[in-house]
């Protein structure tokens, strides 16, 4: 029996073993402190530690490439006739799950990456791991910049194409 993975289900794989095996240590320090640690002063002074610490680059790097996608994938969702993205996923019930799957398969790899370097950076700045942060902060750095890039994407791809060919 063969098993071909991918490097996509490979990254995914580690990124969820990391989290499994970070998971009872932060079990342990909630009931031990009883601080859920998220939302919490202390998350706000550590995101601000992680602005200046290693691995700093990656706020910008990975929201850049995320924005890069998500334009990308506008332009591809212009060019097939599909609504905005934003507003598809508020208003177009039949577009919303297509449009889901199409950016959880363009940007899945790109959070794994960010879950992955929010672990990393953790460990190398505090020398512990919260997971739900890494969990939350990974997605966020992605998605948004992704999602409204993507939308804007598709405006600018319709309004360029009605511009270059005008209905008579």
């Amino acid at each position: 029996m063969k098993i071909s993975l991918s490097r996509s289900s490979i990254l995914r794989a580690t990124v969820i073993v990391i989290i499994l095996a970070t998971l009872p240590g932060a079990i342990r320090r909630l009931i031990r402190t009883g601080d859920l640690y998220l939302f919490s002063r202390q998350f706000f002074e550590d995101m601000l530690a992680r602005l200046s610490g290693p691995g700093r680059l990656r706020f910008i790097v990975q929201p850049m490439v995320a924005t890069l996608l998500g334009a990308r994938d506008g332009v591809k969702d212009a060019r097939a006739g599909s609504p905005a993205f934003l507003w598809a996923l508020a208003f177009h019930k039949q577009h919303r799950r297509e449009m889901l799957r199409n950016a959880f398969t363009s940007a899945s790899d790109l959070v794994a990456i960010a879950i992955l370097l929010d672990l990393i950076s953790q460990f190398l700045i505090f020398r512990e791991i919260h997971p739900a942060a890494a969990l939350l902060l990974g997605p966020v750095l992605i998605g948004v910049p992704y999602a409204v890039a993507r939308a804007f994407g598709n405006r600018v791809s319709r309004c360029r194409r009605h511009r270059d060919y005008p209905t008579v």
